[in-house]
C-alpha cells in the first residue's frame, strides 16, 4: 500500500489494563478511524458504520465499529465488540509491553497482528546456578542488550557484566557465548527492579527516531527510554550512558530525558560520535548521552583521524582511520563458508548487475536494461544504492541487510558480490574471536544493531578511569532480581 506510513500503519503497546480488561485502546490515534465509524455509549443510543477487522490468528474477521462518549460524541479509544480480543491475547501469547500493529487496507477495513512480540521466554528468569560477579571490577548492567557490541567494548575494558537485558533469543545465545550467562531473555517491562551497579548503559530501540524507519506516529518504541530510566533510578549506577541514532537528539524525547535524568541527580551532557574517530573501519554517527553523579561527563578523545581533513593540534599525531582494505583485505576473495564468511546466491540477473558496477559506482552505472523500473524514475539521490565499497576509506554505516546492495553501498571492492557476514563484521569492529549464534538473518540483525566494541572499549576506558576515583562506590550487589 502506498502513502505515508503514517496513513496506513499505527503501533499500539499493551498494558496490564489491556491484558485484564480485554481491551485494545488506540488513545492518540483517534484519526487512524473514520469519524462515521464512532458510535453512541450504548448499542441502543445508536451504533456507528461497520469496520472490518481481518485478525491474525482469528478465522473469522471482526465487524465491529467504535464506542463513543455519551456526553460529546467522541471516541472512547476502543472496539465495541472485544469478545475476540481475549483470543487474541490467548491465541499470540500477548503480554505486557508487546507491541501490535494496526493497517489499515482500505477505507473500512483493518488488519491487527503482533508486531513486536515478546513470548519467547525460556529465559526471562535467573537459574539457580548464576554464575559469581568478577571480583575487584566495576559493574555494569546493558539494557536492550542486543548481541553484546557495547558490553564486548566494556568487558575488554575492564568492566564486569552484572546483568543483561535482551528479549531476541539468537542475540542472547551470542551474549552469552561471548560475554557472560548473566542475561535474561525478556522485555524491560518485565524486570520488576534493577540491582545496584557501577555503570548502566543501553540504546533503547531506534526505529521511532531514525531517518530509515517507518515514522509511525505514538511509536511506542519511542517510550521505552522510560524504562531505560527506570533502571537508573533503581540501580542508581555512578554514571549511564545512553546510545542511539542521531536524531534523538533533536527530539521531543531527548528533552524529557534530560529532565528526567537531572531529577535523579545526574549530570548530563550528550555529543555525536563518529566511530571511524575510534578505530572502527566504518563511518557510523551515533548520539551517545551520557549522566554522571560523580562529576561533569567525560567523553573519549578521538584515536583516529580523518586523513582528508587538515590535522590540528590536538590530532596530529593521530593516525588516519582504517580503511575497507585494513579490515577485509586478508580474507579470502571467495566466501570460504567458514567463521560466516558466506555468501548469497545471486541470481544471473544480479550477477550480470554487479559486474557492471566499477570501483566506486553504484545504481547509476547500471545499462537500461538492467536498471530496474523504480530506479529510472529515481533520477536523483540514492547514490550508495548498488555501490561498491572503496579499499582505501571507511565503509558506509553497516546495516541490518548489508548482505543486499539494493539496500546501500554493499558490494566488496573489486569482487562481484556483496559482503560477507565476516566482512560485515569486521567492519563493525568485532573481531573474528567474537562468535555470533543463530541463523544468517538474525546474526546479520546482530551485526548491524551492534555498537561497535572500538567505541565502547574507548567509552569504557574513559568511564573507569572516573569509577576508580570513586572506588569506594563499587559495588556487586544484585544476586537476585525479582520479575513480574
Amino acid at each position: 500500500m502506498s502513502g505515508n506510513v503514517s496513513e496506513r500503519k499505527r503501533l499500539i503497546a499493551i498494558t496490564r489494563g489491556n491484558l485484564e480488561h480485554h481491551h485494545i485502546y488506540f488513545t492518540g490515534h483517534q484519526d487512524f478511524f473514520p469519524k462515521e465509524c464512532v458510535g453512541a455509549s450504548s448499542r441502543k443510543a445508536g451504533v456507528g458504520k461497520s469496520l472490518t477487522l481481518h485478525v491474525e490468528g482469528l478465522e473469522k474477521s471482526v465487524q465491529t465499529d467504535i464506542a463513543g462518549n455519551g456526553k460529546n460524541g467522541s471516541s472512547r479509544n476502543f472496539f465495541r465488540k472485544r469478545s475476540w480480543v481475549r483470543k487474541f491475547f490467548e491465541r499470540h501469547e500477548i503480554r505486557e509491553g508487546d507491541v501490535l500493529a494496526i493497517e489499515r487496507l482500505n477505507t473500512f477495513t483493518y488488519r491487527i497482528y503482533p508486531f513486536e512480540s515478546k513470548n519467547v521466554r525460556e529465559g526471562a528468569h535467573i537459574p539457580e546456578q548464576w554464575p559469581s560477579v568478577e571480583e575487584g571490577k566495576p559493574t555494569v548492567i546493558d539494557l536492550f542488550a542486543g548481541c553484546g557490541g557495547m558490553s564486548y567494548g566494556l568487558k575488554k575494558a575492564g568492566f564486569s557484566n552484572l546483568l543483561a537485558v535482551e528479549w531476541d533469543a539468537s542475540c542472547c545465545e551470542t551474549f552469552r557465548q561471548n560475554i557472560s550467562p548473566r542475561i535474561l531473555q525478556c522485555a524491560i517491562q518485565e524486570v520488576e527492579n534493577f540491582p545496584c551497579c557501577d555503570l548502566l548503559i543501553g540504546g533503547p530501540p531506534c526505529q521511532g527516531f531514525s531517518n530509515l524507519g517507518e515514522r509511525v506516529p505514538n511509536d511506542p518504541r519511542r517510550q521505552l527510554w522510560r524504562h531505560f530510566l527506570r533502571a537508573v533510578k533503581d540501580a542508581n549506577p555512578l554514571i549511564f550512558i545512553m546510545e542511539n541514532v542521531p536524531p534523538l537528539l533533536k527530539s521531543a524525547e531527548y528533552e524529557e530525558i534530560v529532565r528526567v535524568a537531572r531529577q535523579l541527580g545526574y549530570e548530563v551532557a550528550s555529543r555525536i560520535l563518529n566511530a571511524a574517530d575510534y578505530g572502527v573501519p566504518q563511518q557510523r554517527k551515533r548520539a551517545f548521552l551520557i549522566g554522571s553523579r560523580v562529576g561533569s561527563p567525560v567523553f573519549p578523545d578521538p584515536t583516529y583521524r580523518n586523513p582528508r581533513e587538515s590535522p590540528t593540534f590536538e590530532n596530529v599525531n593521530l593516525p588516519h582511520w582504517k580503511t575497507v582494505r585494513d579490515a577485509i583485505g586478508d580474507l579470502p576473495c571467495f566466501p570460504t563458508g567458514k567463521n560466516w564468511h558466506i555468501g548469497r546466491n545471486p541470481t544471473e540477473l544480479s550477477l550480470q548487475r554487479y559486474r557492471c558496477v566499477p570501483p566506486g559506482g553504484n545504481r547509476f552505472d547500471l545499462p537500461p536494461e538492467l536498471t530496474p523500473e523504480c530506479w529510472k524514475k529515481k533520477t536523483q539521490g540514492g547514490t550508495d544504492l548498488f555501490g561498491r565499497l572503496w579499499w582505501d576509506q571507511p565503509s558506509v554505516t553497516i546495516r541490518t541487510e548489508f548482505y543486499k546492495p539494493e539496500k546501500g553501498r554493499y558490494l566488496h571492492p573489486e569482487e562481484d558480490r556483496p559482503i560477507t557476514h565476516r566482512e560485515a563484521a569486521r567492519l563493525q569492529g568485532f573481531d573474528d574471536q567474537f562468535v555470533f549464534k543463530g541463523k544468517r538473518i538474525e546474526v546479520g540483525i546482530q551485526i548491524g544493531n551492534a555498537v561497535p566494541p572500538p567505541i565502547a572499549y574507548e567509552l569504557g576506558k574513559c568511564v573507569m578511569a572516573v569509577i576508580l576515583r570513586n572506588s569506594t562506590s563499587i559495588t556487586t550487589r544484585g544476586e537476585s532480581l525479582p520479575l513480574t
